[in-house]
């Protein structure tokens, strides 16, 4: 298994979004994740996008982006996850969690100093894993900030931190 950094354009990055939309649609009975999302916004030192490969088949992928717009809610230093996902015949193979600590240690060598991402109700895996990863719901940031099914979560990524703020 290979974990590499692509740019969000990439045919790869683009089939899988693709698939992740399809999840999206498929849980929530919407057209997807509406996120206005560039390319830019995960090129260092903005972000990164990962990829992982598994014999040269792109099987998940994840990325972060710097955020610090207070207007919809974030604070100065957060990295804001978007884009994890698994192909349903690679899930229970610890992928997104090796993907996430990647993300995670990125974002802190790129100074970012909280984690943050937004889920929903009807992706209670995801729920699980960011909990056992050490992520805490905290106030809803975003835009889907206003959504009843939409839950944010952060965490601490500086050594020792303070517990994630809850705006």
């Amino acid at each position: 298994m290979e974990i590499r950094p692509s740019r969000y354009d990439h045919p790869d990055a683009v089939a899988l979004d693709a698939l992740v939309q399809q999840e999206y649609a498929r849980r929530y009975g919407d057209e997807g994740d509406i996120t206005p999302l560039t390319p830019e916004m995960f090129t260092p030192p903005h972000g990164t996008y990962l990829i992982a490969y598994d014999g040269g088949r792109p099987l998940a992928t994840g990325g972060w982006r710097r955020q610090e717009d207070a207007a919809e809610g974030y604070a100065v230093g957060d990295a804001e996850i978007k884009r994890m996902y698994v192909v349903p015949e690679a899930r229970g193979r610890g992928l997104a969690r090796r993907i996430l600590a990647a993300l995670e240690a990125d974002a802190r060598a790129a100074g970012r100093t909280r984690m943050v991402l937004e889920t929903g109700i009807k992706q209670p895996e995801a729920l699980e894993l960011y909990a056992s990863s050490g992520y805490a719901l905290v106030k809803k940031f975003g835009l889907y900030r206003t959504y009843d099914d939409s839950r944010c979560m952060a965490k601490s990524l500086v050594s020792g931190g303070e517990a994630p703020r809850s705006r």
